[in-house]
């Protein structure tokens, strides 16, 4: 480290001193450390200071003025994204399964300056054997299904005969499947025992079984952004998509949290949450301290697992009774906690405001201790 740093170690973080030294050319290092230092003491939180309870008024107030669009289109009818104070609420909440998972899907050079790019936006799409169809006949007298394929679509996501049967034989039950060119049998096993009705139900079920692609991307988007090209997609898989070889791994990602959590991480999915709640509240023109969002994040995810501010998650943790029951089902929590004898220390303010008592914030935070005045009779 410069010596002109060495004075300030251990006054300011160590990583805004490197930062310094990095981007501060060496003559105006001296000036320029004295003033990181007084911005670092000025943005410094006082002892005392609630900081859940403005981080809550923080966020909580912009949202109610948020328009409570719910979805956006990005180009086609199916690829709806939700938007506006219902994201906010799923972020927030944790929820396991979200309304409109997606994809932004990065590229490697050549693919990102449109290289192949249809037949790599094919390859991610889901691919059931419906899309491979051209027609389907029912053969009432010998129960079976006469499908016509769909050969330019075939060629399309290269896929062949061979491939649709053996997925077919892997998934399809009650049935055996014959292949011929362009043409596929499929014949109800048991005879005279089956009727129109199960040749039905499995045309049906057929219909939905997969044959390639990668699992739980319903439609693809290819887009120009900016130098390069990238695939957005309707639905997520990040785990098969970064074993692709052409996608940058880096850059790619899901707006599913919990997903990034369960595939990169505990670090990665508190990330994403930050990321996805600053994204939401810079849409819709609302400037909000992004400290406030990180408290938020922080307590969410503190547990090395992501936990919904809702009360089977962070609230569920709280260790004060009263804190607890002021959120929901007060008398399930109040009776829980006396059948085992769990004692509340009143160390927070919500129970302590319950309770009218002084609430240890700002200057009701210190104790005073006061001198005896038995040494100075005595003098």
């Amino acid at each position: 480290m410069h010596a002109d740093l060495k004075e300030y170690e251990g006054k300011v973080p160590d990583k805004l001193l490197m930062d310094l030294e990095e981007k501060c050319p060496a003559g105006k290092l001296k000036k320029a450390a004295k003033l990181l230092l007084e911005e670092y003491e000025h943005v410094k939180i006082d002892a005392g200071e609630s900081v859940g309870i403005v981080a809550a008024e923080s966020i909580g107030e912009p949202s109610t003025q948020m328009t409570l669009n719910t979805f956006h289109f990005a180009g086609a009818a199916e690829m709806n994204v939700t938007v506006g104070l219902p994201r906010v609420v799923e972020l927030l909440d944790g929820r396991k399964e979200i309304k409109t998972p997606m994809m932004e899907v990065y590229l490697k050079a050549p693919y990102n300056k449109g290289k192949d790019l249809r037949e790599l936006a094919l390859a991610l799409k889901e691919t059931t054997f419906n899309e491979l169809v051209k027609e389907f006949n029912l053969n009432v007298v010998d129960l079976k299904i006469e499908v016509k394929l769909n050969t330019e679509r075939m060629k399309e996501i290269s896929v062949t005969t061979s491939t649709i049967v053996k997925a077919l034989e892997k998934s399809a039950k009650g049935v055996t499947i014959k292949g011929d060119g362009e043409d596929i049998t499929i014949k109800l096993k048991g005879g005279e025992d089956k009727g129109l009705n199960e040749l039905y139900k499995a045309k049906e079920a057929v219909k939905k079984i997969y044959v390639s692609g990668i699992k739980g991307i319903a439609q693809v988007l290819p887009v120009r952004r900016k130098e390069e090209f990238i695939i957005i997609t309707a639905g997520s898989n990040l785990k098969k998509v970064l074993e692709l070889d052409f996608v940058d791994t880096t850059r790619t990602t899901t707006n599913d949290c919990q997903e990034i959590r369960d595939v990169l991480g505990i670090e990665a999915g508190r990330q994403a949450i930050l990321n996805e709640v600053t994204r939401v509240f810079e849409d819709q023109g609302i400037e909000i301290d992004i400290r406030h969002i990180m408290l938020v994040v922080d307590t969410m995810t503190v547990s090395g697992d992501v936990k919904g501010v809702t009360r089977y998650g962070v609230i569920s943790e709280k260790s004060s009774v009263l804190a607890r029951a002021s959120f929901e089902t007060p008398i399930l929590h109040i009776i829980e906690a006396a059948l085992v004898g769990e004692t509340d220390e009143l160390n927070s303010v919500v129970e302590n405001v319950m309770l009218n008592q002084p609430v240890p914030i700002g200057t009701g935070l210190p104790g005073l201790i006061a001198k005896s005045g038995k040494k100075a009779k005595s003098e």
